[in-house]
């Protein structure tokens, strides 16, 4: 298997080593942020995406732009906190892309951000179930067509809170966490069926996530001091690694957790201006 790779990996020109065309993806959550970002980054390189989204009318909405765009993007309504709903996105899919699928980014994550005495049953099992369980059985559900399509990409959306402690709350973490260890497990068990499996790690990126948080001047200085590059994070600054991982440039990267952070988590006390 070794060597066979290493045959396929020398014999991709320069200019396929950084293209999608012929590429089939899945891109969960994909109507806005990070996760419409990594759709449109995608799409502009060649693959043809397919998205979901809980709400109908943000996702029609997006669909008529990147149509106009030229991206080859379809879409579901699903809310991924459910069971059901992830396996009827699944048999979409599959109906879609004749069996087969080269990558999978599980963007999906919420978070509810209180200290972990107030948490209630209810809000751990959600936290949960969105960021955690919902990747984990997309990834089960999905591996036969990961292995049909002969080289899968499987890309988690993680954060610097399953690297570092950070004060976002212990249950997002505890998911971040958990998807950075399964990350390690599947590249290893899936290896064989030519599955590579990589997860991304962003610290503060300017979406409509955290919009809220950031226009608090004084919470954006204390995260900018933090951050040696001196600034918060785009989207299109995640989505260019999601895109490389998926890449046949990077068909030896696996099992890895790349934070997309500035450089916070790194940080641990080296002054952002002079003394």
């Amino acid at each position: 298997m070794a060597a066979a790779a290493e045959s396929s990996g020398t014999a991709i020109g320069s200019s396929g080593r950084w293209a999608l065309h012929g590429k089939t993806a899945l891109v969960t959550g994909g109507t806005r942020g990070i996760g419409r970002a990594v759709v449109e980054e995608l799409a502009a390189l060649g693959a043809a995406v397919h998205t979901c989204s809980r709400k109908e009318e943000e996702l029609g909405e997006r669909l008529k732009e990147w149509e106009a765009r030229g991206f080859r993007v379809t879409g579901s309504v699903c809310d991924l906190s459910a069971r059901d709903q992830r396996e009827r996105l699944i048999r979409e899919v599959a109906d879609r892309f004749s069996g087969k699928l080269n990558i999978l980014v599980n963007n999906v994550g919420t978070n509810i951000r209180k200290p972990t005495t107030e948490f209630s049953a209810e809000e751990y099992s959600f936290v949960m179930a969105t960021n955690l369980e919902s990747a984990y059985h997309l990834c089960q559900i999905a591996h036969p067509l990961l292995k049909s399509s002969g080289s899968g990409s499987i890309v988690f959306i993680s954060s610097v809170c399953g690297v570092v402690a950070v004060f976002s709350g212990t249950i997002y973490a505890m998911t971040k966490g958990a998807i950075n260890q399964l990350t390690k497990n599947l590249a290893c068990e899936w290896a064989r069926d030519n599955i590579r499996a990589n997860s991304v790690g962003p610290w503060y990126i300017r979406t409509s996530l955290t919009e809220k948080l950031l226009e608090n001047k004084a919470f954006e200085e204390q995260v900018v001091s933090r951050t040696p590059l001196g600034r918060v994070g785009e989207p299109g600054e995640i989505s260019a690694l999601v895109a490389f991982l998926c890449m046949p440039g990077s068909t030896y990267i696996t099992g890895q957790t790349i934070s997309v952070d500035g450089g916070m988590s790194v940080n641990g006390f080296y002054p952002t201006k002079p003394l």
